[in-house]
């Protein structure tokens, strides 16, 4: 495994760029053909650099971390709180988590959820949900993290009907690698 050698901690006001660059960089390596090219057009980098300012600004509620590298910068971010959706059980919930494409497959998501779920036991949380595209391959990861597909639903993007499936932990701890083959 390529490691990289992170340091996960709260988003600051000045990473508002960073954070927003790997937000809208993974959506565009993963959503061109799942959601509509118009919503994808529509995040420009002054947009999301706004958008994410504002969470980071107002952490309370939604804190916003981020996975450092001392030689590659921000790679990853991660914003959580309280679950949105009281019924499927869950007390905590991750919002949003994505890695820069560019570092796929070298540990910053594993690193990030561990520090995701540090967080929401801080906040005082037992467990957590994490809802995402029923397309996004992102849903083989958090198999593999430990979380258990315990729902589905259709939200609304931009008009268009998106499918959506909740994977769910009930302890705040990823399932342990298996041994290389």
């Amino acid at each position: 495994m390529n490691d990289l050698a992170l340091q996960i901690r709260q988003a600051r006001q000045g990473d508002a760029a960073d954070v927003a660059r790997v937000y809208m960089e993974s959506w565009h390596d993963t959503y061109p053909g799942v959601l509509p090219s118009s919503l994808l057009r529509a995040m420009t980098p002054k947009g999301q650099t706004a958008r994410w300012e504002a969470s980071i600004c107002t952490q309370g509620r939604e804190a916003v971390l981020v996975a450092e590298s001392v030689r590659e910068g921000i790679v990853g971010m991660a914003s959580l709180g309280g679950s949105r959706d009281g019924g499927v059980g869950f007390d905590g919930e991750v919002y949003t988590l994505y890695v820069d494409p560019s570092y796929y497959g070298r540990g910053v998501g594993r690193t990030l959820l561990k520090g995701a779920f540090v967080v929401l036991r801080k906040k005082g949380m037992s467990s957590c949900v994490i809802w995402a595209h029923a397309h996004n391959n992102a849903r083989f990861f958090y198999e593999a993290m430990g979380g258990r597909l315990i729902a589905e639903r259709t939200a609304t993007m931009m008009g268009e009907p998106v499918p959506e499936v909740a994977f769910g932990w009930t302890t705040l701890a990823l399932a342990e690698r298996s041994p290389a083959r």
